[in-house]
């Protein structure tokens, strides 16, 4: 006897073999459960084509059509994708809302004799248990907040902390931003932030990963990061956590920050569009100065009237306005190897141990 199709709201309670989203490629981009692949029994131009036919002419005639995409697209994927599957396979299948797009294919693949669970209420389901555990999970966890004005190399540090055992969450990273005007990547499109949805998702698998008796190592941010928001639940905690200031030179800031960010020297014009953006905020006489150090490739003291007119002042405000005061501050002459090294054993005394 052919099994029957099975339904589940808590996929990640379960083992499949396998996690098929058979949403449009457009839906699946946008944010979907971490591992699944796309097989999508519409694409993005056959699923506007029939939700056109279904405003426009009537429901009848789009479902005959979009069952001919489908049969048609559920063909090619049983002929490529599941043709090697052996008779244990057992994948979950999802799309919008655990409606007809999951069915019709879950249904087909029933019929060849695998047993398959649907997701009930598909992707929405899973959305909902992302921002209901995002609510409460970040309240689990002791955050140290890692402070430091732009160029004391806060990221470069808590990669090292990472290395060392440490559990640190790198919102820049997922954010994939570096937290301010010109921590946006322009030269590559993959480059690009994620979603909202997709960013919240990572930041849960993360999250769920991590140990509550032990402290959470962060980054001071604001709680926009390019054009992605914090949960509210980690943005309070964050706010409440204590903080550790790293100080350094300005010159070894400039430094780093230039060996950071090479990228803007190569595209001046670039630049120059993204420090028009300051012009609220500082005057016509100071842009024009920023333009001439630019066209003079004078990049060091480019970098240091930036810092001291633009980015110092702002790091200060927000610091006093969101975090507490800082209750260690270490001081280092630079980010050498050594001067790291040296950190390292200040912010996790016992790390030689963990290593």
């Amino acid at each position: 006897m052919l099994p029957s199709v099975t339904y589940t709201q808590q996929p990640w309670a379960e083992h499949y073999s396998e996690i098929i989203d058979v949403r449009s490629p457009s839906e699946y981009l946008e944010d979907h459960i971490p591992g699944a692949i796309n097989l999508p029994v519409l694409n993005d131009a056959e699923r506007v084509e029939v939700g056109t036919i279904y405003q426009q002419v009537c429901s009848f005639t789009a479902r005959k059509i979009g069952a001919a995409l489908v049969t048609r697209n559920i063909y090619q994927h049983l002929s490529q994708h599941f043709a090697a599957k052996d008779p244990e396979y057992h994948p979950l299948i999802y799309c919008g809302r655990g409606g007809q797009r999951s069915i019709s294919m879950a249904s087909v693949l029933t019929q060849i004799g695998w047993e398959v669970t649907v997701l009930d209420g598909g992707y929405k389901t899973y959305r909902h248990y992302v921002r209901q555990q995002l609510e409460h999970l970040p309240e689990k966890f002791n955050y140290q907040i890692l402070c430091g004005l732009t160029g004391s190399g806060k990221t470069y540090i808590l990669s090292k902390l990472e290395k060392l055992g440490a559990q640190v969450l790198d919102l820049e990273s997922l954010a994939n931003h570096r937290g301010s005007l010109l921590g946006g990547e322009w030269h590559n499109k993959r480059s690009c932030q994620p979603s909202q949805k997709y960013f919240e998702t990572q930041l849960l698998q993360v999250l769920q990963k991590f140990d509550p008796h032990q402290p959470v190592w962060i980054e001071s941010e604001s709680n926009k990061i390019g054009q992605i928001y914090l949960p509210q639940s980690l943005w309070q905690k964050m706010r409440q956590a204590s903080c550790v200031e790293i100080q350094l030179p300005i010159a070894a800031r400039v430094n780093f920050l230039l060996q950071e960010y090479s990228h803007l020297i190569s595209s001046p014009e670039i630049l120059k569009q993204k420090l028009e953006k300051l012009k609220s905020h500082c005057s016509w006489e100071k842009l024009i100065h920023w333009y001439q150090l630019i066209d003079a490739g004078a990049w060091e003291a480019l970098v240091q009237d930036l810092l001291n007119s633009y980015y110092d002042p702002i790091y200060h405000r927000s610091l006093q306005s969101y975090f507490n005061q800082a209750e260690r501050v270490l001081h280092i002459s630079d980010l050498s190897d050594r001067s790291i090294s040296n950190l390292l054993d200040s912010l996790l005394p016992n790390y030689a141990s963990v290593t």
